[in-house]
């Protein structure tokens, strides 16, 4: 079974950017995930929303 849920290792090589990278975005809530365990997590599909809504806007955040 296949699932949705990302670790920041895994988000981070999807978008192409560094670990730490995306901890700062993550930190800053910028991408959109959640904790469990201390740990950050993010789903596929609000990791694809959040692009989307960033080429629609011209790259800007909000």
């Amino acid at each position: 079974m296949d699932t949705d849920i990302m670790t920041i290792k895994e988000v981070a090589s999807y978008l192409k950017i560094t670990e730490k990278t995306a901890y700062r975005l993550t930190a800053d809530g910028e991408i959109p995930g959640f904790k469990v365990g201390g740990a950050w997590r993010f789903r596929k599909q609000e990791i694809d929303a959040w692009i989307d809504e960033r080429l629609k806007s011209g790259g800007k955040s909000d």
